[in-house]
């Protein structure tokens, strides 16, 4: 039996969830970001492709619909009022450019104090692409279970449930949740009896292969390994910190985590049967690239496309189109001429995990 729900205020959540698009944007942030590890992947040059680079097929399955390209609009917040401007955002451009949509953590819809633009209107601007709703791993130790999950897939008309693995972030959180035991299994349970596919992230410190490994046996579908070299939630939460101790502490962990290179190639390699979705720190297309290599079916990205889903749908099509030319420049200069070919292009001096 589970505690009850621990009632938080709205205010103090919609504060903190602005507060963190405003600190991820920071230029002091970013500075802090550790390497993805991405950079060690060099393709070898293909200088007569025998491609023609229009032709290029960057189509990929993903959650039973066709994408145009591999490529997830990652989990983004903020306030209710802003996060339902920025969902608006990022909805009609993943309609435009068929690519898939997660939402943010949905803790405040869900328990009914503002919808944040969480509700049918996202499906109604995305009628044809993947949407994949979000709740934090750490509500299911404070109370929430089935009924939760269910109501959080059914708001949106999601296609599946992430459960986000933040444990480092809430450690350093002045107000985190850190009683984590049991939590495999309820995820486990969880799976087995969601309506829709449940897809396990983390949040910027990476998942393992030997931790992917016990998430598919209990039942979850996919893997977004969220590694290290994206936003550093550590160093965030330093940024929110009141008080100098707390602050110190959290940035000793601000580079911690897997780099998402290691990270996607370690779930791979452990979990060839998985979906892997391979996010942090991806920033261009040629990184995207580098990930479909390492052996992510598709790619996902936040913060590079965080300042453009803060302005207008316009300029998040114009943000991910580019990030869309750069991967088929990939392919055409690897002489792929589809994802599949390009999962095996050859590496320079490939990096020990690339295997």
């Amino acid at each position: 039996m589970t505690d009850p729900i621990e009632p938080v205020s709205d205010a103090d959540i919609a504060d903190r969830k602005s507060d963190h698009l405003d600190i991820v944007l920071h230029p002091s942030v970013a500075a802090r970001r550790a390497s993805t590890g991405l950079d060690a992947v060099v393709f070898e040059h293909v200088a007569l492709p025998e491609l023609s680079l229009a032709e290029i097929d960057l189509s990929a399955a993903f959650l039973g619909r066709r994408l145009g390209a591999p490529l997830l609009i990652s989990s983004m917040t903020g306030g209710p009022e802003r996060a339902a401007r920025i969902n608006a955002h990022l909805a009609e451009a993943a309609e435009e450019l068929a690519i898939a949509l997660a939402v943010g953590s949905q803790r405040i819809a869900i328990e009914g104090r503002a919808s944040g633009g969480l509700d049918r209107s996202l499906r109604d601007r995305a009628p044809s692409v993947p949407i994949l709703a979000n709740v934090g791993a750490a509500q299911f130790g404070l109370g929430y279970g089935l009924d939760e999950a269910e109501r959080a897939v059914e708001m949106i008309g999601a296609d599946a449930l992430i459960v986000h693995l933040n444990p480092l972030q809430e450690a350093v959180q002045v107000e985190g949740d850190t009683d984590w035991r049991g939590l495999l299994d309820r995820i486990g349970q969880l799976a087995k009896a969601l309506s829709v596919p449940v897809v396990a992230k983390e949040v910027g410190a990476g998942i393992s292969g030997t931790l992917a490994r016990r998430l598919l046996d209990a039942g979850v579908a996919a893997i977004d390994v969220a590694g290290a070299g994206g936003t550093s939630w550590a160093a965030v939460e330093a940024e929110r910190a009141g008080d100098p101790l707390a602050r110190a502490s959290a940035l000793v962990f601000s580079d911690w985590g897997i780099p998402t290179a290691r990270a996607i190639a370690d779930v791979r390699r452990s979990c060839p049967e998985a979906t892997v979705i391979g996010s942090g720190g991806l920033r261009t297309g040629l990184d995207v690239a580098r990930a479909i290599r390492l052996g992510a079916d598709i790619a996902g990205q936040a913060a590079a496309s965080l300042e453009a889903a803060d302005h207008s749908a316009e300029a998040v099509v114009r943000h991910f189109s580019s990030v869309i030319a750069q991967l088929k420049i990939a392919c055409f200069c690897t002489g792929s001429a589809d994802l599949r070919a390009l999962r095996s292009a050859r590496l320079i001096d490939p990096p020990a995990f690339a295997g």
